[in-house]
């Protein structure tokens, strides 16, 4: 059981995710990659509505508190907006869905929540978008971690 609260852990970590938790749980617990899958996708949602609800609050708390994160905020929306706008726009919540599905660095739930919020997603898309997003991503490093280990045990007779 403590080997399944890990996993959970340092799936809903943001520096981690899933792509962490996975082959954490396929190489080092031996849960099958359904169950690997499973419970780091559990625990790489959680942290996801809180996200998209809190993030509008708390920059609405400091904007108003603090003229400089006021000045912060409308710099960072209008230059990310400026930069990378149109291609939200013309893709929409796809978008957002590829930019959490693809299994990189930085390119998870965590980052899928701030891209929403500095893009002006409604929510109900978003979370949507950022679910699925997860979910492909995890069936993409489970796929990788079960080659990868079928591969390094047949490269070196394990």
């Amino acid at each position: 059981m403590i080997n399944e609260i890990i996993t959970f852990a340092v799936a809903a970590l943001p520096l981690s995710e899933l792509r962490g938790a996975i082959p954490l749980a396929i190489l080092k617990f031996d849960f099958s990659p359904f169950k690997a899958l499973l419970i780091s996708f559990l625990g790489n949602i959680l942290p996801v509505l809180p996200l998209l609800i809190g993030l509008d609050k708390i920059s609405d708390y400091l904007s108003h508190r603090f003229h400089w994160f006021n000045r912060f905020f409308v710099w960072l929306f209008e230059r990310t907006r400026r930069k990378h706008g149109d291609h939200f726009h013309y893709f929409g919540d796809l978008a957002l869905l590829i930019f959490v599905a693809i299994p990189l660095p930085l390119t998870g739930a965590y980052s899928g929540a701030v891209a929403a919020f500095v893009f002006g997603i409604p929510k109900k898309h978003a979370f949507l978008s950022i679910v699925l997003g997860v979910l492909i991503a995890g069936i993409i490093v489970t796929a990788l971690t079960v080659f990868g280990e079928t591969m390094f045990k047949q490269l070196f007779f394990l």
